[in-house]
């Protein structure tokens, strides 16, 4: 027998109950908000050992559900040993407050947007992306603050020696104050990032790329369309908000065209408006594209519902006007019947399998044929001593015909109007060219 007993170390699950209120008034049913809970919870490393829900017309203002319901969760965190009671709508602070009264410590009452910021501040790798969690998080905990002193409140109210200095509110005043500090410094330094994010953009769109972002709910497969389009190797995994930090990858088409691809951070419904403000940032590398692709699960029955989702929170974030086109990912999940509804509600959409690189061919004629769009053929004379415009134009266009002379290069090309404009100085007539 061994002398000592072996303990693992391996962090042990919390073990989780979800509770979802219906309101009547969502797109989504309730089961389905609530499967999504549950597969939130597993992502942030819990285990769903209970769900309770309830029906309202609007929430109780002081526990959000009924006090019967309160005391069916008190029941069952009793009797599931639950760590954790997860709500799948947004609580107020006097709402967690009040419940967590109720159901006493140790066990945790948070709600879906404390979920969605736990994993993305798990999953932020970036400098940028682990600001820009931190102030969601702290814009999120601030008003939630009353209550974390409750112990020195406690002493203040007995009265005696010191009762009359709050110690209780000067120590919560003392927070808020560090914390409303340190948002403001993270909002400074974000702006610093941003502003040199805007900088790379006006040269990448000076330099004439076409420039495509993949947007998409959540675990879409965007990650994985990209890495079978460029090879670019961006972790991408079966579980919700795996990549957070957005990754551009350039990429030629067959006409010679250089493109660049950015992978950006998914999008869920309820997410969180302080995540929204906080990656803007980011999410500026959407409003900066030139085309989107809308990037769908096909084999997710609520797939319209997603879509819609990603459309608005495009709109929230002023990139609605933005050419775009659904690609519906996963399509080697349906069967024959099923794709073909799919392709009749959905005539204008592409199909494909990323993970399966089907239907990817199809995809890169589609984005060539948006690129081309409002193309201009033109013919320009480039002095020899202009390599750069030349490596240009063998880049951002597709070349037609090319001949070399006593003067320059002579190209004939299709170019964007951004490559006619930098071109514009040197166009010449076709005649004066043969000349």
């Amino acid at each position: 027998m061994p002398r000592f007993e072996y303990h693992s170390t391996a962090p042990v699950p919390e073990r989780a109950i979800l509770v979802g209120v219906d309101f009547g008034k969502s797109e989504w049913s309730l089961d389905d908000s609530m499967a999504e809970l549950g597969r939130l919870a597993e992502t942030d490393g819990a285990v769903v050992v209970g769900s309770l829900t309830q029906k309202l017309d609007a929430p109780i203002p002081r526990t959000f559900i009924g006090k019967g319901k309160v005391e069916e969760v008190v029941s069952a965190v009793r009797a599931l040993d639950a760590d954790v009671v997860i709500f799948d709508d947004e609580l107020t602070p006097s709402q967690q407050a009040n419940l967590e009264k109720i159901v006493k410590e140790p066990t945790k009452i948070i709600d879906r947007t404390a979920l969605i910021l736990d994993i993305f501040g798990q999953h932020a790798k970036t400098r940028e992306g682990r600001l820009q969690v931190q102030l969601a998080q702290l814009t999120y905990v601030l008003p939630r603050l009353r209550g974390m002193w409750s112990h020195l409140v406690g002493e203040q109210t007995r009265g005696g020696i010191g009762s009359r200095f709050g110690q209780g509110e000067s120590q919560l005043e003392v927070d808020r104050r560090l914390i409303r500090k340190r948002i403001s410094t993270l909002k400074s330094e974000l702006l610093q990032l941003e502003t040199r994010r805007g900088v790379q953009s006006k040269a990448r769109w000076e330099s004439g790329v076409y420039r495509v972002s993949l947007v998409g709910y959540t675990n879409a497969g965007k990650s994985t369309l990209l890495n079978a389009l460029t090879g670019a190797g961006v972790y991408a995994r079966d579980e919700l908000f795996a990549t957070l930090d957005p990754t551009t990858r350039s990429l030629d088409l067959e006409e010679g065209r250089k493109i660049t691809l950015t992978d950006t951070v998914g999008f869920i419904q309820k997410l969180p408006t302080m995540l929204v403000e906080s990656f803007k940032s980011t999410l500026a590398e959407v409003k900066a594209a030139d085309l989107v692709l809308l990037v769908c699960d096909a084999s997710d029955e609520n797939h319209d519902l997603q879509i819609a989702a990603v459309e608005r929170i495009l709109g929230e974030i002023g990139a609605s006007d933005i050419a775009r086109f659904i690609v519906f990912n996963k399509c080697d999940l349906l069967d024959d019947d099923a794709r073909a509804a799919l392709e009749r509600e959905h005539p204008d959409a592409q199909f494909i399998s990323a993970l399966e690189e089907k239907g990817l061919r199809g995809l890169m004629h589609r984005i060539a044929r948006e690129a081309s769009e409002g193309d201009t053929t033109l013919t320009a004379l480039i002095p020899y001593g202009k390599g750069l415009l030349i490596k240009m134009v063998h880049e951002r266009c597709q070349l037609i015909h090319e001949s070399y002379g006593e003067l320059g290069i002579t190209v004939t090309v299709r170019a964007s109007a951004r490559m006619a404009a930098t071109l514009a100085p040197y166009r010449v007539e076709d005649e004066l060219a043969d000349a």
